[in-house]
């Protein structure tokens, strides 16, 4: 029976197929009880849409622990593979999503919390990243480019703060209200590097605008860099999944796909 367990939770379409659209489904609550007519209307329907998915992801969870012991490969550690199970990140995404619901039965709480626990809600949309392929594919592609992504941040931190530093000196005098320390300097610098312009603070000195000018012109150009790195890493992720699922035949030496 674990066993048979075991093989839903992980490799059963159809399991999976329910969880995909539970937590989709979720979503789409979350977002529609933000209107209060729709709230005040279809509470019932919201309700039980949410004890369904409570009891539907309560009892998976207690699965997952209890089957977790059978991915490992030595016996003498299932009481540690359960553990770590329960400590890692699907695991914590898991018991968080379910949290809420269980927390106000437990004690009583301000109705601010109460509100602040159904936001948490939304971390359910995390547990996609165990069933879709396509976040799969893009977490490994972040996990092999980490080298990469790690020296465009460090060079876009370097960056920002060279130009909140000379914004803040150029503009304090002229605008002391809008560029009072460097700190708030920074998010002009943010707002600019990222060609992004809300347009709340802004330089009005000439040579203030110059520098925009050239942050402006280098984020365009620098921003890119980290979705050009994943970009060329998902493509050429998809390329070779694409080529171990083709073999050569045998007869007459064409690519098969299998």
């Amino acid at each position: 029976m674990k066993k048979n367990l075991h093989h839903i939770i992980n490799h059963n379409e159809n399991f999976t197929r329910l969880i995909y659209s539970l937590i989709i489904l979720n979503v789409i609550c979350l977002i529609l009880e933000s209107y209060n007519f729709l709230y005040t209307n279809y509470y019932i329907v919201f309700q039980i849409i949410e004890i369904v998915s409570i009891i539907t992801f309560t009892i998976e969870y207690a699965i997952r622990i209890w089957v977790s012991d059978l991915d490992s490969k030595k016996r003498n550690e299932k009481y540690s593979t359960r553990i770590q199970y329960i400590f890692s990140l699907y695991g914590i995404i898991d018991v968080v999503s379910i949290l809420p619901f269980y927390l106000p039965m437990l004690m009583p709480f301000d109705l601010r919390i109460v509100r602040i626990l159904r936001l948490v809600r939304l971390v359910r949309i995390l547990k996609l990243g165990r069933y879709s392929k396509s976040i799969k594919t893009i977490s490994v592609i972040v996990k092999e480019s980490k080298p990469e992504l790690a020296i465009t941040f460090f060079v876009a931190f370097i960056l920002l703060t060279l130009s909140s530093t000379l914004i803040f000196y150029i503009e304090n005098q002229a605008q002391p209200d809008k560029f009072a320390n460097i700190g708030e300097a920074f998010w002009w610098s943010v707002a600019t590097l990222t060609t992004v312009g809300y347009g709340d603070v802004y330089p009005i000195t000439g040579l203030g605008k110059f520098l925009s000018a050239i942050i402006a012109l280098t984020g365009i150009g620098f921003i890119a860099l980290p979705t050009g790195i994943i970009s060329s890493a998902f493509i050429e992720k998809v390329k070779n999944d694409k080529e171990e699922n083709w073999c050569k035949c045998p007869n007459c030496g064409a690519n098969v796909n299998f």
